[in-house]
């Protein structure tokens, strides 16, 4: 009696997580791609309108104000959870009004309301929005941090005041550029090394411009 053979089924091999790096600034990427990449140390990732975008990590100076000012709204959270309850540095802001996709990276966001009685695996960078986002700048772009995200973050509506702490002339000596939300625009205030900012967002914050001194 003939055999008829089965055809022999191959296993397909998962995929290879594709590497990206510097030389993919400006490709093409969606943020399922995004997501399932791997990439090359020593750089800062972002999808800006539909496309990849690339800046060098922060020196270690910028490292040091973003902790610094970082501690300072991680104590204000733990003192005032109904006005901030989660500080968090390299979130996701997803732009609701860009017509490609579009999702910065702000060295630090704070949130209000955030559920954080929800399980941990629960909740994805879209289904929260900040109340406020600051950028460390030192050895960045003016570009990026005082150009193309004060319109981005002015289009998402949860954000309330978008801050820029400027260490670019000295990281010892930094400024803070505050963005405050009135309708439609941003009102800006800038605060000199050593004075002491205050904002009506967060009642009871206050934060001497002098990294060498312990926020409290």
């Amino acid at each position: 009696m003939a055999t008829t053979e089965r055809p022999t089924r191959t296993r397909k091999s998962p995929q290879t997580p594709t590497t990206l790096g510097p030389a993919d600034h400006g490709k093409p990427i969606s943020d399922k791609a995004f997501s399932q990449a791997d990439f090359v140390d020593g750089y800062k990732y972002e999808i800006i309108n539909g496309r990849l975008y690339v800046s060098l990590e922060p020196n270690l100076p910028e490292h040091r104000l973003e902790s610094w000012l970082r501690r300072a709204l991680e104590r204000y959270s733990e003192n005032h959870p109904e006005v901030i309850n989660f500080v968090a540095n390299k979130g996701r802001v997803f732009i609701p009004t860009t017509t490609k996709m579009t999702i910065p990276e702000p060295d630090i966001a704070a949130y209000a309301g955030f559920p954080d009685d929800t399980e941990i695996d629960a909740l994805n960078w879209e289904d929260i929005s900040p109340v406020l986002v600051c950028e460390i700048l030192v050895g960045g772009t003016i570009e990026k941090d005082l150009g193309r995200n004060v319109s981005l973050y002015l289009s998402v509506p949860s954000i309330k005041e978008y801050w820029v702490l400027v260490g670019s002339v000295s990281p010892r000596e930094p400024t803070l550029i505050q963005h405050r939300r009135r309708g439609k625009k941003w009102v800006v205030t800038t605060f000199p090394y050593g004075s002491t900012f205050t904002t009506r967002l967060l009642p009871g914050f206050s934060l001497e411009l002098d990294p060498r001194k312990s926020p409290c």
